[in-house]
């Protein structure tokens, strides 16, 4: 039995209703997959609104300590399946998501981590200048398979959208929280738009000896909120990203390079020669990991 896992905190009715009713309409049987809600301290409880009764192994479960990461936590302490697949409250999946999930992992059991593409879904067109940031806000598409047992590797680690997990890879991922390994968040909180937690849980397949990968065949819509293409969502987001990233790339290993006096020149030279807002932007990336240094700094 396979198991999807939605984590969701304060979300938008309409999404959240697409959302279900993308599952609603999977090729694979009701009875092979099992649906736990995670609601992490709503204002209003989505058990008040959501009626998850249309499924037969469906429950919705209360978290009550604020964030993404205890929020993913307690789904994987609550599921029973394997493999685990995340969705977000904003993503609609394609008809035969899970049913492929299935089918990918029976053929490629050295995977222990994957994803699809995410396709986007805009409530307003973007403003252009955006295009260059939507990597960072879950868009990827692309036509051929790609996989590795690198961890640091862009092409081929997943992202949190659809990220499909096996059990043992989720276990891992829970001890290292358990075991005191990761006293961090890097997820979203609340409003702070610390992220690469889905990268941490990917790489621990790289862990326990297997490999991550991108999957053309596993697709879903995400839909996108015309406050994510603002210059200030997405130097916020910038900045939360390169702190975080900093931090969990130092745990796995892959520690900061110095910069020389010439790189920070260089540095310097370019962002003086950005227009806003992408200026800004890239100084919110600087200070995010200037605050990750200075964090690391006294661990």
């Amino acid at each position: 039995m396979l198991s999807v896992v939605i984590c969701t905190h304060n979300p938008r009715r309409d999404y959240f209703q697409r959302c279900l009713d993308g599952l609603k309409c999977q090729t694979l049987p009701y009875e092979n997959w099992e649906l736990i809600v995670i609601d992490n301290r709503s204002d209003e409880p989505v058990g008040s609104w959501v009626d998850p009764s249309w499924h037969p192994i469906a429950r919705i479960v209360r978290e009550e300590k604020l964030g993404l990461t205890p929020a993913r936590l307690r789904g994987i302490h609550e599921c029973k399946g394997d493999p685990l697949v995340f969705v977000d409250d904003d993503n609609v999946l394609d008809p035969a998501f899970l049913e492929t999930t299935v089918k990918i992992a029976g053929e490629k059991q050295f995977l222990g981590a994957w994803s699809g593409q995410c396709r986007p879904e805009f409530e307003q067109q973007p403003p252009e200048w955006t295009r260059r940031y939507w990597g960072l806000l879950a868009i990827r598409e692309f036509e051929r398979d790609s996989w590795s047992n690198l961890p640091h590797l862009t092409e081929t680690l997943p992202i949190g959208a659809g990220l499909c997990v096996r059990r043992e890879v989720a276990l891992h991922y829970l001890h290292l929280h358990d075991s005191g390994q990761r006293s961090f968040q890097t997820d979203r909180t609340g409003r702070l738009l610390f992220s690469c937690g889905d990268h941490d849980l990917a790489a621990c397949a790289c862990d326990v000896g297997l490999g991550t990968g991108s999957l053309a065949a596993l697709k879903l819509t995400h839909l996108m909120r015309p406050e994510r293409f603002t210059a200030e969502y997405l130097a916020r987001l910038f900045e939360g990203t390169s702190y975080s990233g900093a931090i969990v790339n130092y745990f796995r290993g892959l520690r900061p390079v110095r910069r020389s006096a010439l790189r920070r020149l260089v540095d310097f030279i370019r962002l003086m020669r950005l227009k806003e807002p992408h200026r800004g932007i890239l100084k919110a990336e600087s200070r995010g990991r200037a605050r990750a240094a200075e964090y690391l700094s006294k661990q």
